[in-house]
């Protein structure tokens, strides 16, 4: 269940990873038929607390006692995060929150807070990339990984710097509500609706190109034709662009394969239909592009770890099934 949603603050606040909390929690977007959140911004610190902007500040009346009946805790990222000592009864809280089955999510540098209450212990998880080896350090029991954008070791989500908050966040919607839930909050929000956990960090960039020299149009018409089969060839042919020239740039601004890339979206397709219709598992194999319903089966397992039929009973319940 993700209904109740508190973001605990300490003084030092990133604005920028705060507000990606409140943007994909906070807002109420009932209008357009979209679940709404009980959600409150907590405070670690007194009711107002400084920001690693200046002059900038932030009240609250809820203190730790609202963490208590929280479904999701979120952290975003604040200054000296890596290196402060953090109030006992906040890290008292955030271990009780996770033992009855609360999940916790970081937004960068909070990921040192969950680090402090042991909550990283055994587990994988991500930070910035700047702050990895410092996490690593700290926190020696944790498993970093450095290079992705977020990491989902439920109950415990962690995510890299800035956007990467995005990604996590809509990853927990989609997980939860569903991605048409995911996808629409998204396009409210005007940011792409899915980028996996473990794309690249860093997605390089090269110098400015004229508008025809991308691939941005061949990932439209690859998004279009999911149930097409495609070679890199042909892929290369409509980017203006040889096989090697193609696979690379592609690399480079996406941070993953045409392959790779491809079959996550037709997973995503998939998900979408079991959830939103009746049509059987051959006809969505067809429409997705995996051509039968036992390899659709078996990229749906090895994406999501569940069966479609399981997946549709999830959400659609036993008959849909």
């Amino acid at each position: 269940m993700l209904r109740n949603i508190a973001a605990v603050l300490l003084d030092g606040v990133h604005p920028f990873e705060l507000g990606v909390v409140c943007e994909v929690f906070g807002i109420d977007r009932s209008d357009e038929g979209l679940p709404v959140y009980d959600f409150a911004v907590v405070s670690a610190e007194g009711p107002a607390l400084g920001t690693h902007v200046g002059g900038l500040t932030v009240s609250t009346p809820h203190g730790l006692e609202r963490l208590e009946g929280a479904d999701l805790i979120a952290v975003p990222a604040g200054d000296t995060y890596q290196s402060r000592e953090y109030p006992p009864e906040l890290l008292q809280a955030l271990r009780r929150a996770v033992a009855r089955g609360t999940r916790v999510l970081s937004v960068c540098s909070g990921v040192f807070l969950l680090g402090a209450a042991g909550l990283l212990d055994g587990r994988r998880c991500t930070a910035h990339w700047r702050h990895a080896d410092v996490l690593a350090r700290r926190f020696p029991r944790a498993v970093v990984e450095p290079d992705v954008l977020y990491v989902d070791e439920d109950p415990v989500i962690t995510s890299a710097g800035t956007a990467a908050g995005i990604d996590a966040c809509l990853h927990l919607v989609r997980k939860e509500q569903g991605p048409e839930v995911a996808n629409r909050i998204a396009r409210r929000m005007v940011v792409p609706p899915h980028r996996d956990g473990g794309q690249a960090q860093f997605v390089e960039r090269p110098l400015p190109r004229s508008q025809c020299d991308t691939v941005a149009e061949v990932l439209v018409w690859m998004e279009r034709h999911l149930d097409r089969e495609v070679t890199v060839e042909q892929l290369a042919a409509r980017a203006h662009m040889s096989p090697r020239t193609f696979a690379r740039r592609f690399q480079q601004e996406t941070g993953t394969t045409p392959y790779r890339w491809i079959l996550r979206q037709r997973v995503l397709l998939a998900q979408e239909l079991l959830e939103r219709t009746d049509e059987t598992m051959d006809t969505i194999a067809g429409r997705t592009g995996f051509g039968t319903a036992a390899a659709l089966r078996h990229q749906f397992v090895r994406a999501l770890g569940t069966t479609p039929a399981a997946y549709r009973r999830t959400f659609r319940g036993p008959e849909a099934a």
